[in-house]
């Protein structure tokens, strides 16, 4: 009789606790994770003891009698996410955007942006969020577009680093349940990939780059420019003497220098990207030969004296010149003064032949008489006495 008195009170326990039961509370949490239940209860208990016990949960208030108390359904999932992850490429220096998409139910939920793939500890080291909007290299906004079915909500991260490569998750909290998560993998590319030409050219020359690009870039703008690094790369395209040439056969595009000049040398990047993404650039590093036009650098104490060396010297020249245009103009006049005198004198000698030959003869007939005066030399001439001489040996 006690062992179905004892079975009865268990039974009507058990009926009791089940019609005492208010509703169901849902919960959901990560492995390896803590969890918050929030248990709820009527006015009038706040003094009383509450309990949640293991096995199946359950939040009991105790009270005299039958306790309050509410079941409690717990879910466990794996702290990571997700099955599919939106995969980026930027580069070093570079500004990127990510777009979250989130449902239209949500959109007067706060949005945020953490590093990693732990959903549970998202929201704690979030990088920023929409109550916020900007928080350094970040910025997030939020496009609410009504009567959608989909909204989206935009971060920005600028100066890129190689260092921003890895994961991230766009989060959406949500009140009664886990918050709803978008993967995404960032990877920053380093500069070291970026193709490089070295190329060299002559002063006064013409020169031709080749600037290779994407077959998907058929149809897009082509850039030229000339800088140390991409941020400081000037536009040259302007300058009459560069010439950017499509070439619709293959995937480049030339750019005709038309005359070299020395400032030319220096790096220059072209490529058919708008943005100018250096995975897209092609950089050339360019040197200008002189030829065989040769500057020497001379000392300007030097370079004076060499100066005055060589006008001492063409003066010299200059002088020794003239004296000897002098020289020869004086000689060319005794000739002529001398070729009248010979003239004038052979006028003379044949004027005076009759003359000339009584006075040889008279001189000659002097010389036969021995012991007589001697003869007067006074009027005597050279030619006088060849004559004399003559008649002389002819005897």
């Amino acid at each position: 009789m006690g062992i179905l008195q004892n079975l009865l009170f268990t039974i009507c326990i058990a009926l009791r606790c089940m019609t005492s039961a208010e509703g169901v509370i849902h919960v959901t949490g990560y492995v390896g994770s803590e969890v918050n239940i929030s248990c709820s209860y009527g006015q009038g208990y706040e003094s009383y003891e509450k309990y949640l016990y293991a096995g199946k949960y359950w939040c009991g208030v105790t009270r005299t009698g039958t306790d309050i108390y509410t079941e409690v359904m717990l879910k466990l999932v794996q702290d990571s996410c997700c099955d599919t992850v939106t995969k980026i490429e930027s580069y070093e220096g570079y500004s990127e955007s990510v777009s979250c998409p989130y449902e239209s139910q949500y959109q007067n939920n706060l949005k945020y942006i953490c590093r990693g793939n732990r959903p549970s500890a998202c929201l704690q080291e979030a990088l920023i969020t929409s109550d916020t909007k900007q928080n350094g290299r970040f910025r997030l906004d939020d496009d609410k577009v009504l009567f959608t079915v989909n909204g989206t909500f935009t971060v920005n991260m600028s100066s890129l680093t190689h260092n921003d490569s890895g994961s991230y998750l766009c989060g959406v909290q949500r009140n009664s349940d886990l918050d709803v998560f978008s993967a995404v993998e960032l990877k920053v590319k380093e500069w070291c990939c970026v193709k490089s030409i070295k190329i060299k050219g002559t002063v006064g020359q013409p020169l031709t780059l080749q600037c290779p690009y994407p077959p998907q870039h058929l149809d897009k703008g082509k850039f030229l420019c000339k800088g140390e690094h991409r941020t400081n790369c000037k536009d040259i395209t302007s300058q009459s003497r560069f010439k950017l040439e499509g070439n619709g056969s293959s995937s480049s595009f030339s750019v005709v220098i038309t005359k070299l000049e020395e400032a030319d040398a220096g790096t220059y990047w072209c490529g058919s990207d708008s943005e100018r993404r250096p995975g897209n650039y092609t950089k050339i590093q360019l040197s200008v030969d002189a030829g065989q036009y040769v500057v020497y650098a001379v000392p300007a104490v030097l370079l004076l004296l060499i100066c005055v060396l060589v006008v001492a010297v063409y003066q010299c020249k200059h002088q020794k010149v003239k004296d000897g245009k002098a020289v020869m103009n004086r000689n060319a006049e005794n000739e002529e003064g001398l070729e009248e005198v010979t003239a004038g004198a052979e006028n003379n000698i044949y004027g005076n032949e009759e003359v000339v030959r009584y006075k040889q003869q008279s001189a000659c007939n002097n010389y036969d008489d021995v012991g007589e005066d001697e003869p007067d030399y006074e009027n005597f001439t050279t030619s006088e006495e060849v004559y004399c001489n003559e008649n002389f040996h002819r005897r």
